[in-house]
């Protein structure tokens, strides 16, 4: 055992972050919901409601950087595809939309040994969109709905109740003991 360079528990807690939480297991968990569908259900906008806009949004694969300070954090992002609607009854204009969904997350320690990803709920300012239309009667149909903001609230509604699924709860948290427990029982 002469060939080891020995550290504090201190700095074995701090090395043990550092190697155990990277920006490619974070963007991994995230990974998990790349790919997802979901539709925005047809809501009313504009004044007496006269546009109908619907929505398909599919996410991408996340992009994570992560920052070393006294605290590991993680600044995440995800980006988005979504084709837009907007039903006029008469008129239908399809739109393309560039958007990027931007969370933070911290890795902290709890009792009795946890590692846990803590990831705050999205706000509708953390959700970017980039609306493009074919015409000058869709920029100015979008505009007058006020569709970009309703998108971002929907968007960063559905994230935050996905953040809050038992299975995204029960995937931001680490039972160390529990890991340690299973390796060592196969020595």
């Amino acid at each position: 055992m002469q060939n080891h360079s020995y550290l504090t528990y201190e700095e074995f807690g701090r090395n043990f972050f550092e190697i155990a939480v990277t920006e490619d297991r974070v963007a991994a968990a995230f990974a998990a919901i790349a790919g997802d569908e979901f539709e925005m259900p047809a809501m009313r906008q504009g004044p007496g409601g006269i546009a109908r806009v619907s929505a398909k949004v599919r996410i991408q694969q996340p992009r994570v950087t992560r920052a070393l300070g006294d605290l590991l954090t993680f600044v995440i992002h995800i980006p988005l595809e979504v084709d837009l609607l907007i039903d006029l009854r008469l008129d239908k204009q399809r739109f393309t939309v560039a958007g990027d969904i931007a969370l933070r997350a911290t890795a902290r320690a709890a009792e009795p040994l946890l590692l846990i990803i803590d990831v705050p709920k999205p706000r509708p300012s953390d959700i970017t969109v980039e609306v493009s239309s074919t015409s000058v009667r869709g920029e100015l149909l979008r505009i007058f709905a006020g569709v970009d903001g309703e998108i971002r609230r929907f968007i960063a509604g559905y994230v935050a109740d996905e953040i809050e699924s038992p299975q995204s709860q029960q995937a931001q948290i680490i039972d160390v003991a529990d890991r340690l427990d299973s390796a060592w029982s196969g020595i």
